[in-house]
């Protein structure tokens, strides 16, 4: 193997097909998939390339300092793609003592293990921080985050990244770490955790629930392929200027009203069911504290600089997903139950 890379939250939903993106594109690879397996970790994610030779899995908590360095000191990372985060907004809204932990403590573990361990002997090291573009702040009905976009989070969730963010910064600053960043938007597809708009409609339209939307829907989001972002962080990892930030985001920008009609439509051709019949689910409920109106990313950037851009539109990549959601219940079902089931059922309480 020519090259570790440790990759941190690899068995949630972004971070799964990092790995897999990793581990098959670069056999000559050691990739080490470091995930504490929270409620939004799952190895099913993964059982498809678990038995290969260039993949490990390590269970481990990032704001364990001790256990970091440890992990670091076994295994010798020439990279790191940092993708553990708490990342759902109404959770940190209820809980946003986790978020400081996990996702501005724990960044700060890892980016002083690298420090320890690569001894200021920067060549061929890399340090990837994966963000979102909530650290921007929300946009009015027109414009788009550029990566000159001042900071501007709303939600104890976007207060964390940023922070997060500008650690990493500042070790590249201060020390000279070799880092690059990724503000991607929102993102969809296989294995999304049903907390999330998407799957979660998708789960509850197959059980003939309510579909909770927040306020009066017109809240406007940009949308992500999971599998077009993971080739992002691949291409920036690799390609990506030192010190530098890259935005991702899909070209696809949906309120989440016309989104969800959008999704009733393709389920109810899937299902065979009455046209309408799944829009009928549609129930409005409570808007959120902090509810940011709109984000969407300018990502000229990341298509001029190294040519990446969305491989598919959102109506083929929600078609896509709603494929692998119906083939793969019983996942829905294994991820759906206990823990999950009390914060649904308290979050959404008046659906």
């Amino acid at each position: 193997m020519n090259k570790t890379i440790l990759i941190t939250g690899g068995a949630g939903f972004i971070g799964s097909h990092v790995v897999r993106e990793f581990v098959l594109k670069y056999p000559e690879y050691r990739i080490v998939n470091l995930d504490a397996l929270t409620y939004a970790g799952n190895l099913e994610n993964l059982k498809d390339i678990e038995h290969l030779h260039n993949y490990t899995f390590v269970k481990g908590d990032i704001t364990d300092q001790h256990a970091v360095l440890a992990i670091f000191q076994e295994y010798q990372p020439d990279g790191i793609v940092h993708l553990a985060a708490e990342s759902h907004v109404d959770r940190s809204i209820v809980d946003p003592m986790a978020f400081v932990m996990t996702n501005v403590i724990g960044t700060v573990n890892l980016l002083n293990a690298a420090r320890i361990i690569w001894k200021d002997n920067f060549e061929g090291k890399r340090f990837h921080h994966v963000s979102t573009d909530e650290v921007f702040g929300a946009l009015g009905n027109e414009g788009y985050f550029t990566e000159e976009t001042k900071y501007d989070p709303h939600s104890p969730y976007s207060a964390s990244k940023a922070s997060s963010d500008h650690f990493v910064r500042a070790y590249h600053d201060t020390y000279g770490l070799p880092i690059v960043l990724t503000n991607c938007s929102n993102n969809y597809g296989p294995n999304h955790f049903p907390e999330k708009l998407i799957p979660l409609c998708i789960h509850n339209i197959l059980n003939n629930k309510a579909l909770p939307v927040y306020g009066d829907g017109k809240y406007t989001r940009d949308w992500l392929y999971v599998i077009d972002h993971a080739k992002a962080i691949d291409l920036v990892f690799h390609e990506g200027k030192n010190g530098d930030s890259y935005n991702v985001g899909g070209f696809n920008e949906w309120q989440n009203i016309d989104l969800i009609k959008e999704l009733c439509k393709q389920m109810d051709e899937k299902l065979d069911r009455a046209k309408g019949s799944s829009a009928q689910l549609i129930t409005f409920v409570k808007d959120r504290p902090g509810h940011d109106l709109r984000y969407a990313i300018d990502a000229t950037k990341i298509n001029k600089e190294l040519g990446w851009k969305p491989s598919v539109t959102f109506e083929e990549g929600l078609s896509l997903t709603i494929d692998w959601f119906l083939s793969n219940q019983e996942w829905l079902e294994h991820v759906t139950s206990g823990d999950y089931k009390k914060y649904y059922d308290n979050q959404y309480k008046d659906a």
